[in-house]
């Protein structure tokens, strides 16, 4: 791997999608993989991140043999009245925080469901951005604009228009390049009407508006009854709690997951 950082984005702009739980289970995914991760929470006002960071933290202390952590800087958005002051500090402390985490592997940044000009310069850092979206209508309503009665596409959404947007300035900044991936998150095991018509919508998406679609993780409690403890499905032998087939599934999602994504050097490491 080179030595820039490579930086993964989790974003959208609707709460309750799962990006802090897929940010923290990449994150521990990469590094019980060998890697070093640094996150950043631009979402610091809510916390989610930071909080599952500190909790982890907490039982690290507690527990007689390690387990991995990420090097975690929360970014609060500027204060400033002035919007164009307020954009220029949230761009420097930005970067500031990246150049502080410069020496690790991979970043990642956690980003909140809202806009605002300090999650957007953080989609303009993406090598890779990340959706969560729950598998439903109403979140689908977030990436596209659908005819109700024919289900056709009418246009993609504000927050589609502004991937682009940060994708053109991260060309112009590097001419670097944004790998967008959408995940349908909480999947029912359902074969339902709804679930269909998702996929359909979702191939057709992908080729109009540009990004690639992954299935994320099912709905399961264990995504986040971890939370507190600051752990995820992939530290429970470590923590010598009992593994269930439920949790063998959770796992195996979670790998699928990592696969689908494509990071660098990644599969080479999972070989190792």
């Amino acid at each position: 791997m080179s030595q820039k950082p490579y930086i993964i984005v989790l974003g959208n702009e609707k709460g309750g999608t799962g990006k802090s739980t897929v940010s923290m289970h990449v994150i521990v995914s990469l590094l019980r993989r060998g890697f070093t991760v640094g996150s950043i929470d631009v979402d610091a006002r809510q916390g989610t991140l930071t909080r599952y960071t500190e909790n982890r933290k907490a039982t690290a202390q507690k527990m007689s043999s390690p387990i991995p952590l990420a090097e975690h800087i929360p970014l609060l958005p500027s204060q400033h009245t002035s919007r164009e002051e307020a954009a220029a500090e949230d761009q420097k402390n930005l970067e500031e925080a990246l150049a502080k985490l410069a020496h690790n592997q991979f970043i990642l940044i956690d980003t909140p469901g809202s806009d605002s000009p300090l999650s957007r310069a953080a989609h303009a850092m993406a090598d890779t951005l990340v959706t969560p979206l729950n598998d439903s209508f109403i979140d689908l309503d977030m990436l596209v604009r659908l005819k109700s009665e024919t289900m056709d596409i009418l246009k993609p959404s504000i927050y589609a228009e502004m991937v682009w947007e940060q994708k053109k300035q991260r060309a112009i900044r590097d001419r670097g390049s944004i790998e967008w991936i959408v995940l349908r998150n909480r999947l029912s095991s359902i074969n339902a009407r709804n679930k269909e018509q998702m996929e359909e919508i979702m191939k057709l998406l992908s080729k109009r508006i540009g990004f690639r679609y992954l299935p994320g993780f099912g709905e399961r409690v264990i995504f986040r009854e971890l939370f507190l403890s600051g752990i995820t499905v992939l530290d429970l032998e470590d923590c010598k709690m009992p593994m269930s087939l439920s949790h063998v599934s959770a796992k195996q999602e979670l790998r699928s997951l990592i696969e689908g994504m494509g990071l660098p050097n990644v599969d080479a490491a999972a070989a190792a």
